[in-house]
């Protein structure tokens, strides 16, 4: 085993306190596309902009067509948990995990058993009518055509956050709780380069900021630990020790 691998297996041994915060990498093992990679949406041709696209305002002005690429690039119907998010429901159900906190939609954390999972940029599967507010599955929006309609005659709107939109106050206050009593946190698939998400981070107090992503970040400097390895790896070298 690594010798960075080894000494975050160790502190996780001595903790009961430990928050995990990620983002697009830890979901890219399943299958889930980032955005900012050299193969992300962000360097795909469209008509519009990814970010454009995935817009209120676009969502608003352009809904047929926003439809049409969070359909084809957002929703993934055929994608499971790896070993990260399953080694992370894992930490947290023997009482060492605290919370997840996501920039992720796609549920997967929930899906590998996690259950306190704070979703900062919303989820693919709870979806609302912006008129009557009855509530859609995931299923439901995949199957229907164009754009989806509710019985009253309203569009459903996917609970994502999209651009233009605020955060949700309740799930930044947990985050921000969780992270700031947290032992341990550990940062993983995330180039710290999204925010108000990325600054979360300064509201560690502890000793033990643990980074683990495949490329470098700007706050490479201000970890304990930096692990430049695939998260998957990490966790399931991490999962095989402390099962022994």
């Amino acid at each position: 085993m690594d010798d960075k691998i080894k000494k975050l297996t160790e502190w996780i041994k001595e903790s009961d306190n430990i928050v995990f915060f990620g983002g697009a990498g830890v979901s890219t093992e399943s299958g889930v596309p980032d955005f900012r990679s050299v193969d992300g949406l962000y360097n795909q041709k469209y008509d519009y902009p990814p970010e454009t696209i995935l817009s209120h305002e676009f969502f608003m002005s352009h809904t047929e067509e926003f439809f049409k690429f969070y359909r084809d690039k957002i929703l993934y119907e055929d994608v499971s948990p790896n070993d990260a998010h399953i080694g992370l429901a894992w930490l947290e159900k023997i009482g060492k995990l605290k919370a997840v906190i996501t920039q992720n939609i796609d549920g997967l954390h929930q899906k590998a058993g996690s259950k306190t999972v704070y979703e900062l940029h919303g989820t693919v599967h709870k979806n609302k009518c912006i008129k009557c507010h009855k509530e859609y599955s995931f299923d439901d929006i995949l199957h229907m055509d164009n754009v989806p309609i509710c019985d009253c005659g309203g569009v459903i709107k996917p609970e994502v956050v999209l651009y233009g939109e605020m955060l949700d106050d309740a799930t930044m206050m947990n985050s921000i709780k969780a992270i700031s009593n947290a032992d341990i946190l550990i940062i993983g698939g995330t180039s710290l380069a999204v925010y108000p998400a990325a600054g979360l981070i300064n509201y560690y107090r502890g000793k033990k900021l643990v980074l683990i992503n495949k490329s470098v970040t700007p706050r490479d400097s201000e970890a304990s630990l930096v692990i430049n390895e695939p998260i998957g790896k990490v966790f399931r070298e991490i999962m095989a020790e402390l099962k022994e």
